[in-house]
């Protein structure tokens, strides 16, 4: 286990946790199976803004997004979900998540396999959308980008500490990191640390088996795609697939920040979401119970 990190100690997070419940709901016939979400901001509102992590995360790491969004009035759920072994199985399990909240359409904001499954799910409603945009951070549309498609199928044997040193991998520090970075790996690290096989192992299975998004079913889709540049997980090649994916899409370049951005750079993350979340001010899919264009907002 991981020493504590100097984040999970902040007045920031512990405000977060001490506010916010961590509430667990079963949907699924196994009642073993819990999501794990936190829920806040103006429950009135319809059309909340969604968070799902990448392979590595847990619900929480987006408190940042959680406390800045919700004070400005979106209301902001992060979700965590329990093990699916297939990306049909995960979009049965968060459309009974959300019609378990009563949510008929939601914006999602995805990170890296997040933001996958946000595509996966926004394709697998097309024909009856829940989905009312996705905003999209360091993400991809195509796992065959992913070594390990071959062994994909059997992660769900390989014992945890292998699982997450296959993860660590990609935490390797580079030098002369900036200390927001740096925080944001040792966060990243501890929470890696309280996942369970079966957690990891299906995360792993979802980010590798071979899969991709029908983007063409997506065209209509108000999309923001927020990238690094500098120090990136994914190369160019594939940001420009993602691209060609969704030509209507805005993108929000970052120069810096990491695998995490949504934590190391959060309030450049947060002005792009409240920025992609403004064009529904006063619809009946607005985020937030007041218009957030009334927010000083730049213009994008």
């Amino acid at each position: 286990m991981s020493n504590i990190s100097e984040w999970s100690q902040s007045a920031e997070y512990l405000s977060f946790r001490s506010n916010v419940p961590l509430r667990r709901i079963v949907v699924d016939s196994d009642d073993s199976k819990g999501w794990r979400i936190y829920d806040c901001g103006p429950k009135s509102v319809q059309s909340p803004l969604v968070c799902l992590p990448p392979v590595s995360g847990t619900a929480d790491i987006f408190f940042r997004q959680a406390l800045a969004l919700s004070a400005r009035g979106v209301r902001v759920i992060l979700a965590e979900a329990p093990p699916y072994w297939s990306t049909k199985e995960w979009c049965d399990g968060f459309r009974r998540l959300l019609d378990y909240l009563n949510l008929s359409r939601v914006h999602l904001f995805g990170a890296s396999l997040g933001g996958y499954l946000a595509q996966k799910f926004a394709e697998y409603t097309c024909s009856c959308p829940r989905v009312a945009s996705i905003s999209l951070c360091n993400s991809f549309s195509d796992t065959s980008i992913f070594r390990g498609n071959e062994s994909a199928a059997l992660y769900w044997m390989l014992p945890a500490l292998v699982l997450k040193k296959m993860l660590m991998s990609n935490f390797e520090p580079e030098p002369a990191k900036d200390s927001d970075t740096v925080k944001t790996i040792d966060f990243m690290v501890e929470k890696l640390d309280s996942l369970t096989q079966s957690e990891l192992a299906s995360r792993l299975t979802l980010n590798c088996i071979r899969g991709y998004v029908e983007a063409h079913k997506l065209r209509d889709l108000p999309v923001t795609i927020i990238d690094v540049f500098n120090g990136a997980p994914l190369s160019s090649p594939v940001r420009e697939e993602l691209y060609k994916c969704y030509p209507q899409a805005k993108l929000a370049h970052l120069k810096t920040g990491g695998y995490f951005p949504f934590l190391s750079r959060s309030a450049e993350v947060n002005l792009h979401l409240l920025i992609h979340l403004r064009q529904f001010d006063n619809t009946p899919l607005a985020s937030s119970e007041k218009p957030l264009i009334n927010n000083s907002l730049p213009d994008s």
